[in-house]
């Protein structure tokens, strides 16, 4: 059963508006003034944390709603049709999820929390009609779109040409620098995700996820702590990554 997320699930005194959340600069809120501000928040319903496993949207459902991802983190899982889950990308603070079923008007993705997570629900057609008038909201929104499609461009090609090492040291990497981007430390950080789900995610089993951990720690390039990680050699990493600066 997907989310159902209301404005009226928290006190209007407890609810934080687009004007003074910290994240106003990853999200759509980003460049706009503090009027075009208080347009968008009256369209965005904020609601109680989530649980972890909780979900958001299935699969097939009618295309409704996109999400911001307020705290906490998501995954997005494409089931295919003899039942093959594949997860196909991680979300977290800032992040804008939905906009891939725009066209055919079905979510194409099952959307579920990897733990207690809190996100901004805005009704699409709401969201279009605003942007409509909004040429900067409508730009953020495409912008958006198109960095997604470059991750999933990405992807591929990590997919394609990499081994698990330098998967994994991609993975990390690349976690660092959103990490960063949302104001948190670059070097040390909690994976809200499981090893199965890296695995499922780059490709590998969960064996090789925990072996490829343990050579990198033994080589001084990370440490780990079960779900705590330390990046202490970037240079090492990124040229075992071969991803540029």
């Amino acid at each position: 059963m997907t989310a159902k997320i209301s404005v009226n699930n928290l006190p209007t005194k407890d609810r934080q508006h687009c004007c003074n959340c910290n994240l106003n600069s990853l999200c759509m809120a980003v460049s706009l003034d503090t009027r075009e501000m208080s347009k968008l928040d009256e369209i965005i319903a904020r609601g109680k944390p989530l649980s972890k496993g909780h979900q958001l949207t299935v699969q097939g459902d009618p295309f409704k709603c996109v999400f911001a991802i307020k705290t906490g983190s998501v995954k997005t899982v494409t089931t295919s049709c003899n039942g093959d889950a594949q997860i196909t990308g991680f979300y977290f603070p800032g992040d804008l999820i939905g906009l891939n079923a725009i066209d055919s008007g079905i979510c194409q993705d099952t959307v579920s929390a990897l733990e207690t997570t809190t996100v901004c629900q805005i009704q699409f057609e709401q969201l279009d009609d605003l942007s409509a008038q909004m040429p900067k909201l409508r730009r953020q929104i495409l912008k958006t779109m198109s960095k997604d499609l470059c991750n999933e461009q990405h992807m591929l090609q990590l997919l394609a040409n990499k081994n698990a090492d330098q998967r994994i040291a991609t993975f990390l990497l690349r976690l660092s620098n959103r990490f960063k981007a949302r104001g948190f430390s670059e070097s040390r950080f909690r994976l809200s995700m499981s090893r199965n789900e890296i695995g499922n995610y780059l490709g590998i089993t969960v064996e090789t996820v925990s072996r490829v951990l343990t050579r990198l720690q033994k080589n001084g390039y990370i440490k780990v702590e079960n779900k705590e990680i330390d990046l202490i050699n970037f240079k090492a990493l990124l040229q075992l990554s071969q991803e540029s600066e």
